[in-house]
């Protein structure tokens, strides 16, 4: 499966609009991430980056990025990173989330995600974080997360 989800974005990548596509077809997967209107910039293994507008649906009271909205961008582009890094025997799950406000958030958001080391195929489950930064159009650190992803082998199927 992360082969064939690199090969899709790629594909898509060529054509006007692809990225755009790649993250509707990622949102249809995962719904709850459309709230965010993520777009997927760059995607290889072990390294991820998307980009989120501010725009009313995720602005909150005082007119900053709501803070779970970076926490979804966060695990947004964490789960796809860890997805595209790990060997096809393998299977992710979020396990918990350490996050950092920095700074008020405002204007377009850029997470950029990285696994700690690289993932491994393993007989047991194990942990792995993945560190999001996600900076502000200035460039300024406005979040910083650490994604606790549980990597366990996939079911085999019996035959």
């Amino acid at each position: 499966m992360p082969t064939s989800l690199l090969h899709l974005r790629d594909r898509l990548a060529r054509w006007p609009g692809g990225a755009w596509l790649f993250g509707a077809l990622v949102c249809r997967k995962a719904p709850y991430f459309s709230s965010i209107a993520p777009r997927i910039t760059a995607l290889r293994v072990g390294h991820g980056e998307a980009t989120m507008r501010h725009r009313r649906a995720v602005t909150n009271h005082i007119g900053s990025v709501h803070a779970i909205a970076l926490c979804n961008l966060a695990e947004l582009i964490g789960g796809l990173t860890t997805e595209v890094s790990l060997p096809a025997s393998m299977r992710w799950i979020p396990k918990g989330m350490t996050v950092e406000y920095l700074k008020k958030a405002v204007g377009t958001m850029r997470a950029t995600a990285t696994p700690a080391r690289a993932p491994v195929e393993a007989d047991a489950g194990y942990a792995l974080p993945v560190d999001v930064v996600i900076h502000d159009t200035a460039g300024d650190a406005v979040f910083r997360a650490r994604i606790d992803m549980w990597i366990s082998p996939r079911r085999r199927t019996r035959g």
